[in-house]
């Protein structure tokens, strides 16, 4: 055999091994996401939802609210709700204990407001962590345990929310330490030594007082 004829043997065996390579990482990708977590870990999806319907259907339901006079409806493709008084709209699917949420969020009015709940019961206001961004008139923004009141919660001057801004956000947990991002950026930390989870703490919410807010693009990732 010439030395020709073994080199391009030897090229097209590279190539082949290339290909499968290639094919083996193409499925993988498939079931996998890199989800930009900070500490870069790789997240498989679990749930997603972009609201293309009209009704918001199995996957999401009111809570056990004792003041919601509003209502949760979709518009054009957006999860509108208006008026809730703190009465949630839980995602039914739980999470898991390490979890990245991902979502659209958008205040309609210069109120701000813009509001989620993480690892609650999924019936109750405030059975988790409760983030806000531009509450009470949009001058705080606030991670807070159980009680959005409390004096344990962290709470700053708010950012100031846009109105029809539309905000990428993220919301990830991992052992000990709850995650917000902004667009891209950290925008609050709030950690925590004995971390809420369990049955009574598993579910993901948005949530409202009085102003209008709008939710899109919810992708839910367990974390490893």
């Amino acid at each position: 055999m010439t030395t020709s004829r073994r080199s391009t043997e030897r090229r097209g065996i590279v190539q082949i091994l290339s290909a499968v390579c290639v094919g083996a990482l193409v499925a993988t990708a498939c079931h996998t996401r890199e989800v930009g977590s900070t500490a870069g870990e790789v997240g498989e999806m679990i749930f997603s939802d972009d609201f293309e319907r009209k009704e918001l259907g199995e996957h999401w339901t009111r809570g056990e609210g004792e003041h919601g006079t509003g209502t949760w409806v979709i518009k054009e493709g957006w999860v509108h709700g208006s008026a809730l008084k703190n009465d949630p709209l839980w995602l039914v699917k739980p999470l898991p204990r390490k979890v990245r949420i991902e979502f659209d969020a958008k205040a309609l009015t210069p109120t701000g407001d813009i509001k989620v709940e993480v690892f609650g019961d999924g019936l109750n206001h405030a059975s988790g962590y409760v983030l806000i961004f531009g509450g009470w008139n949009n001058s705080l923004d606030v991670i807070a345990r159980l009680d959005e009141h409390g004096d344990d919660r962290l709470a700053r001057s708010s950012q100031s929310v846009e109105p029809n801004r539309v905000y990428k956000m993220a919301v990830e947990r991992d052992a000990t330490t709850l995650k917000w991002f902004v667009d891209g950026e950290i925008f609050m930390t709030y950690r925590d030594d004995e971390p809420l989870h369990g049955p009574k703490h598993q579910h993901f919410a948005f949530a409202n007082w009085l102003a209008g807010v709008e939710f899109d693009n919810v992708k839910v990732f367990r974390l490893r």
